[in-house]
């Protein structure tokens, strides 16, 4: 039996679910991962866009999954059956990731040195919001994502049991049971661009986001609100020297 915890050599492979992302920021996530991670595996939720042709364009992207039927608005249920198609492969640490989502530049070692350890089984990073452009990153009271950590890249344990508490909306993107581990909390930061385009783009994640989660049961309804703000605070983009 191979080692679990290797020091060395090990592989990290990325999950990502997706739904008609072809115009968006997905183009521009995998060729980022191309240089971060030695494989992927996609699950698309049934697009109806040129989304599943990008992603099989990309030599890295090991295999997509794609549903017949939309699980959009049972998002534990996709969060579960990406994790079950990456296991299949028995990869040695799992990059979960979005489809509008990107490390900052220049971190390959630094993800190497996080995964080519045995003291920690999963690694967290601060992320940010990016809005209106890819320049500036939103900092108020409702957006403070990035002064905290989020849990993304986790060893692989064989055998260990894995769930997802069972909401719609908003699921943690690691299995709930990998709270019981000892982690890490990493200075590498993530970009997130989901807030990036234009009012009408947030307009409309913020009808959907009513729509899934009219009462406020997965989310924060004060937040949902502020989506619409026409005066965020923001705040620049700086790279790190």
């Amino acid at each position: 039996m191979r080692p679990v915890r290797k020091k060395e050599g090990n592989r990290l492979t990325a999950i990502m679910q997706v739904r008609n992302e072809e115009n968006r920021f997905l183009e521009k996530v995998l060729q980022s991962l191309t240089d971060v991670v030695d494989d992927m595996v996609i699950v698309d939720d049934n697009s109806t866009d040129r989304t599943v042709e990008l992603c099989k364009s990309f030599s890295k992207v090991k295999e997509v999954v794609e549903l017949k039927e939309s699980s959009f608005h049972e998002e534990w249920v996709l969060r579960s059956r990406l994790w079950k198609e990456v296991c299949k492969y028995e990869p040695d640490w799992i990059l979960s990731i979005d489809a509008d989502e990107m490390f900052e530049e220049n971190v390959q070692e630094e993800i190497r040195s996080l995964i080519n350890q045995d003291q920690f089984d999963w690694v967290a990073f601060r992320m940010y919001d990016f809005w209106g452009s890819t320049t500036h990153y939103r900092e108020d009271e409702h957006w403070n994502l990035h002064k905290r950590h989020s849990k993304m890249l986790v060893r692989h344990l064989p055998g260990f049991p894995y769930y997802y508490l069972q909401q719609e909306h908003h699921v943690h993107r690691i299995p709930f049971s990998y709270n019981a581990l000892w982690g890490s909390l990493s200075d590498v930061r993530v970009k997130h661009f989901g807030w990036a385009g234009s009012m009408d783009e947030r307009r409309k994640k913020y009808e959907r986001y009513k729509q899934i989660d009219p009462e406020g049961k997965w989310g924060s309804l004060v937040q949902y609100e502020s989506i619409l703000d026409p005066n965020p605070n923001l705040v620049e983009w700086r790279n790190r020297e």
